[in-house]
């Protein structure tokens, strides 16, 4: 009797992950809401760009805002400005807030697991398809503003944030370096999206925890805490660019909210990834469990803040709110002699350099009771300056509006030939004269001996 050899039955091989990753990205393009976003992430920076820039009243509130009239790149920094505060943490809830929970709703977890074969390569499709996604968002929203800028105003130069020139090359450099700025964070958000849609399934709260968590920042960044909490979140690095737009660079910052974001993005990843690999996909429905959501996802994103901050306070040596009389002095100073040599070339006199102006400032804030530190619409400055060939001093004053994360406006208070509205004929066209109201920015991490002239 022959014995009849039986063969072994051949493994069964998860499916490879471009195969899903390109799964992920069709399902994620089939969505009508993404195609809507798509489309206005195309078209609405340029259309507003294009449009304000040709208005009279211009939003003056935003940082370079007021410039948004004589140069295109004017307005991409002004979307860049709105996009950190709600804007790019509701695409995040959009895209990574419901690249899981959307199985949860529709009850496909089984079926995508038994085509797939392996959790893990699930996990990891859906978080490559939600990144090329977003980023793709951005990509639009970068090239449409400054598209829509550039066609309506033009490629002109711009003053930066300490007042010295910048020509059309160095703005476009800067402006590409601005926009690449914002990802870490965008990424930190799309983590936390990620996160919350794994823990809290078809929970709408799942959805939502990017912008939960961004207006939970949004009011820590508007109080006066200390400076070293203040760049350990990942909601500062939306405005850290700002610091490539003085010379030199303000690049302290900048780091830090780059390594905190990125500290964020890996942490809420794999807390996400431990979730994943651990949850029992034999239920119809997934609803999370709160609590340990909060034990596994929040307790964890706190300690990391806890952590990053301390190390931030002991590396820098930065304390209070960052903000104080010497550094508001000095930026002021810096700015007031940059726009003054602005100023003198475009009403034509003799040319000056900020050198020679040898320009000082002095500043109070709230009267002799009040102590000269922190942010407020109570400070008080009084610029000085030396025009070559003259025994005159000249002086100005200023009343300044600083916020907790660094950023001032001053507006001139006389003498009105000076620091007082009039326009002045520019290659653009005609602009109000530069003295008259301008943003600055201090480094909320230089100390004091730094921030001094």
């Amino acid at each position: 009797m022959t014995a009849t050899a039986m063969a072994a039955p051949t493994p069964v091989q998860p499916v490879a992950l471009r195969r899903g990753y390109r799964f992920e990205l069709v399902k994620l393009a089939s969505q009508w809401r993404l195609r809507l976003v798509a489309l206005a992430c195309l078209v609405a920076p340029a259309v507003y760009t294009a449009v304000v820039s040709r208005q009279t009243s211009l939003p003056a509130d935003a940082v370079y805002g007021r410039w948004m009239g004589q140069s295109g790149w004017a307005g991409s920094l002004v979307v860049l400005a709105f996009l950190g505060t709600l804007v790019l943490p509701l695409l995040t809830c959009v895209v990574a807030g419901d690249v899981f929970a959307v199985e949860d709703r529709l009850g496909t977890w089984r079926h995508l697991l038994v085509a797939v074969r392996s959790p893990r390569r699930i996990f990891l499709a859906k978080v490559l398809a939600a990144l090329t996604v977003t980023l793709a968002l951005l990509a639009a929203l970068a090239l449409s503003s400054v598209v829509g800028g550039l066609a309506s105003i033009g490629s002109h130069p711009l003053p930066g944030l300490d007042g010295h020139p910048m020509g059309t090359g160095q703005l476009a450099r800067t402006v590409l370096l601005a926009w690449l700025g914002i990802v870490p964070p965008t990424l930190a958000f799309s983590a936390v999206g990620l996160l919350g849609s794994v823990a809290l399934g078809r929970s709408p709260l799942g959805l939502l925890m990017p912008v939960v968590l961004a207006l939970v920042l949004e009011g820590l960044q508007l109080l006066p805490v200390p400076v070293a909490l203040r760049v350990a979140l990942p909601m500062s690095a939306f405005t850290t660019y700002r610091g490539l737009l003085t010379a030199p660079g303000q690049f302290g910052p900048f780091w830090v909210g780059l390594a905190v974001s990125l500290a964020w993005t890996v942490l809420a990843t794999l807390l996400a990834y431990l979730l994943f690999v651990r949850r029992d996909f034999t239920g119809a429905g997934h609803d999370g469990s709160g609590r340990r959501f909060l034990v596994l996802g929040v307790a964890p994103l706190v300690g990391l803040a806890a952590v990053t901050t301390l190390a931030v306070a002991g590396a820098t040596g930065a304390t209070g709110t960052g903000i104080d009389r010497a550094k508001l002095e000095a930026a002021l100073a810096t700015s007031f002699s940059h726009l003054y040599v602005l100023q003198t070339d475009e009403l034509h006199r003799p040319a000056v350099t900020e050198e020679q102006l040898h320009t000082t400032a002095r500043c109070d804030k709230g009267g002799d009771r009040a102590v000269d530190a922190g942010p407020g619409a109570d400070w008080r400055c009084v610029v000085t300056w030396t025009l070559p060939g003259a025994t005159a001093t000249g002086s100005a004053v200023y009343q300044l509006d600083v916020a907790a994360d660094g950023r001032f406006v001053a507006d001139g208070d006389g003498p009105k030939e000076v620091n007082g509205y009039f326009q002045l004929h520019t290659p653009s066209g005609d602009a109000p004269n530069p003295l008259w109201q301008f943003d600055g920015v201090v480094d909320l991490l230089a100390t004091t001996k730094e921030g001094s002239r």
